[in-house]
């Protein structure tokens, strides 16, 4: 359930980063602890009017419950699709497509959140969200929406670091005159060019490396780019 692709009507792949059970678990409890804190100052502020022993409690009580009957479809409408948990937790409600939702997209699935959450306490929408795939709990698959991650996920290719054995030993010290910066648009541009087959891009990286070093060597421009960048690593770590 971590991620799902979509293929738009222009042939556009869209990967969607689904939010994980656990996040919005966490979002709504976050959600919970405001709705908390917004009943305590009803209280303390009726209190202090002497007015929670009136007669008219129950209706003053039921008039301002209004916003918390409302509050996610308040939020997630004002708020492109985030309550203040969401947000904090960097989530947020979208269709399928990736697009923006309509009003009656949120209002499907607020209208909905009396079948999933508050009836059976939250069972059926964690059931529907493990078996559906796409995180979406009823109100979703009605709604045609789900909750994405906006979190970034970062992994070893997206930064100059590579994997290298502990014996490993440098062949190129001329590589510390190259930058983070260098490494990384060689890097990219390698792993780039050896996926697609692209062995005229892997000349002129070497080249290019050959022009910022001085290195003179007799290797193949594969094998040469590949050993600059574990050399990079090598010296970089032991600095």
């Amino acid at each position: 359930m971590d991620n799902f692709h979509i293929e738009t009507a222009q042939n556009v792949t869209i990967q969607q980063n689904v939010a994980n059970l656990s996040t919005r678990i966490g979002s709504f409890i976050i959600d919970m602890f405001i709705i908390g804190g917004y009943y305590l100052i009803i209280y303390l502020i009726l209190d202090s009017l002497n007015l929670n022993n009136s007669g008219d409690v129950y209706l003053i009580y039921g008039l301002l419950s209004l916003p918390v009957f409302f509050y996610s479809l308040l939020f997630e409408t004002l708020m492109n699709g985030q309550s203040p948990g969401k947000f904090l937790n960097k989530i947020r409600v979208t269709k399928l497509d990736g697009s923006k939702p309509t009003f009656s997209n949120f209002l499907i699935r607020w209208m909905l959140r009396l079948v999933d959450i508050s009836m059976a306490s939250g069972s059926v929408a964690l059931l529907t969200i493990l078996l559906n795939g796409k995180g979406q709990r009823l109100g979703d698959m009605a709604a045609g929406t789900t909750v994405i991650s906006e979190k970034k996920f970062i992994s070893i290719n997206d930064t100059v670091a590579v994997d290298i054995p502990e014996e490993y030993q440098p062949t190129f010290p001329q590589v510390t005159v190259l930058t983070d910066k260098d490494i990384q648009t060689i890097k990219e541009l390698y792993l780039k060019a050896k996926r697609r087959g692209n062995h005229n891009i892997i000349v002129k990286i070497h080249q290019k490396i050959v022009d910022l070093t001085g290195i003179q060597t007799e290797m193949k421009p594969i094998d040469f780019v590949d050993i600059v960048i574990k050399d990079y690593n090598y010296f970089t770590q032991q600095m």
